[in-house]
């Protein structure tokens, strides 16, 4: 915003790396020390580490001070098929340890021992599971394992998953994004980010986090005044008093949203699909840029500098299925069976500069998603075979969002819309293309979930009310801000006939509205799996449905 796995194994997709062939015995400490080097995982018997995982007694370490802590929690993610990622975070070098059942009391266990933690990723660690149950709760936790002190483990953490498929039940999913942004932090006092506990009541089979999961550039202060006069009192962590920078700034700021408490409960028991957008970076940012006079606060002016770091802490905060053929690839699909299939787009990765965005022609100066992610999400749409394909953009389509950093020209554009209600220019002609492809191949029932602009709205695209007509209607939901200043509303680019249903706050509202206002929005959808009717549904902080519409599959 600007501040005023994959589905299938072809070479378009991300594939699942292979599962292990064989199960190990217990580890001894020079197993440990081996994996602490390769950072590898297994899988093991069911038998083989449960004894020592579920019967380590704490009783057997001297010292609270030798256990690993696991202050941040647990979290799924990237769940698709039969397959799950699952995170967490220790302090000190230490082997993660998994068990799983389809049992609430850990009956029939499955034991995975996952990587090593250590100080080169910020003592995080992900276990890729497989061979998972579909369409029913998998139950798991996980403890780290002292590289040092054989005898140390830490407390352990729980949580449980669910992984959608099969079409015999009901598919549900909420979507959101923008967190901690412009100086609204984790007010314990007001009850921090309570947007997660809200959705988590809905419980949704997943999470789509559509980026701005941190706010790199936004510094955090202790207190803010409000308008009638009373203080907002933010957790401040040196990482949130300063613009990142460094790796471990970035590191910090994703950190700090796990300080939490709403959403670790939250994350325990509802799987992410995430992506990135500009504040995991720097407000606006494109690939190649460099910063400005005008902006003082940074001393490495160096965008693709930036990035790289802020990728890295991003995928160590995150149970991000890394593609070994392309590994910083962010754009992915996860296939859910004849329901749905979902496709994560990146919008920040492949652009071209930002500028006035009224390119005659299509080319790298005019790029969006670019030439390869345009190809995979055209080929990735045309494959799939489930009713409803969900498109997961950074950015909406239609809501034109002004580049208004200090440092870049005026009359200078962010998103897709260029603001001239003509035809397709600019960033536009990719939106086209791809709405042109949809309709030639009569690909059906496609749905967009975005957020970013920081309220929420629907909109249905028509092209009757179009400059731009080859492409058949459809549905974009914006959903935003978790937990972050409220703007807008957004001027409309009429370009592709955008009928706007809904918007969730008032024209004239003033605008980075503290979450004490309660303008925190999220989306929840759900597919009937009798009838495979979608029903979309926005909602407010409180979990007050706003507006709601039921879309009928196409057949």
């Amino acid at each position: 915003m600007s501040d005023d796995a994959a589905s299938s194994s072809s070479p378009s997709s991300p594939s699942l790396p292979s599962s292990p062939s064989a199960p190990l015995s217990p580890p001894s400490r020079r197993d440990f020390l081996r994996d602490a080097a390769l950072g590898a995982g297994a899988l093991l018997s069911a038998g083989s580490l449960t004894s020592a995982f579920a019967q380590q007694a704490p009783a057997v370490v001297t010292s609270e001070r030798l256990r690993p802590q696991v202050d941040s929690g647990a979290m799924s993610g990237d769940i698709t098929r039969d397959a799950a990622m699952l995170w967490s975070r220790t302090d000190r070098a230490a082997r993660v340890v998994v068990e799983y059942s389809v049992h609430e009391n850990f009956k029939n266990t499955v034991t995975v021992a996952g990587p090593a933690a250590l100080a080169r990723n910020d003592y995080t660690a992900r276990v890729d599971l497989r061979g998972l149950p579909v369409s029913q709760r998998l139950y798991y936790r996980l403890r780290f394992h002292d590289l040092q002190h054989e005898s140390a483990w830490s407390a352990p953490v729980t949580g449980s998953l669910i992984i959608p498929g099969g079409g015999e039940r009901d598919i549900s999913f909420a979507f959101s994004g923008d967190e901690a942004g412009q100086g609204w932090g984790i007010n314990e006092a007001w009850g921090g980010y309570r947007v997660y506990e809200t959705m988590r009541r809905f419980k949704p089979d997943f999470f789509i986090h559509s980026g701005d999961q941190i706010y790199a550039d936004g510094p955090i202060q202790a207190e803010v005044k409000l308008d009638d006069g009373s203080i907002w009192r933010n957790l401040v962590t040196p990482a949130k008093s300063k613009v990142a920078q460094t790796l471990d700034d970035y590191r910090g700021n994703f950190a700090y949203n796990l300080m939490d408490a709403n959403k670790k409960r939250f994350m325990a028991e509802v799987p992410f699909l995430v992506q990135w957008d500009d504040h995991e970076v720097r407000n606006n940012w494109y690939p190649g840029q460099v910063i400005g006079a005008a902006e003082k606060r940074y001393q490495e002016r160096e965008l693709d500098v930036l990035k790289q770091r802020a990728r890295q802490a991003m995928f160590e905060y995150n149970p991000f299925r890394i593609d070994v053929a392309d590994p910083e690839r962010i754009y992915r699909s996860f296939n859910y069976g004849p329901l749905l299939e979902v496709f994560m787009l990146d919008e920040r990765s492949y652009r071209g500069a930002n500028s006035p965005n009224r390119q005659p022609l299509q080319g790298q100066d005019a790029a969006f998603l670019g030439a390869a992610q345009m190809r995979w999400i055209k080929q990735a749409l045309l494959r799939s075979r489930s009713t409803w394909k969900v498109i997961a953009s950074d950015m909406p389509i239609s809501i034109v969002v002004p580049d208004l950093n200090a440092d870049v020209p005026q009359g200078t554009f962010e998103a897709w819309a260029n603001a001239d209600n003509g035809k397709p220019s600019g960033r536009e002609l990719e939106v086209a293309e791809l709405l042109r492809f949809i309709k030639r191949h009569n690909i059906k029932n496609v749905v967009w979930v975005t957020a970013d602009v920081h309220y929420a709205s629907a909109t249905y695209y028509l092209p009757e009310k179009a400059q731009f007509t080859d492409f058949k209607p459809f549905w974009e939901f914006v959903g935003g801000p978790l937990h972050a200043g409220t703007f807008g509303p957004g001027e409309i680019d009429r370009t592709f006939g955008p009928d706007v249903r809904y918007v969730s706050i008032p024209a004239d509202m003033k605008q980075n509205r503290s979450p004490a206002d309660l303008f925190q929005f999220f989306g929840i959808a759900k597919i009937d799996a009798r009838t495979k009717v979608m029903t979309v549904s926005l909602h407010n902080v409180e979990g007050s449905k706003l507006y709601g519409v039921e879309i009928a599959p196409e057949v």
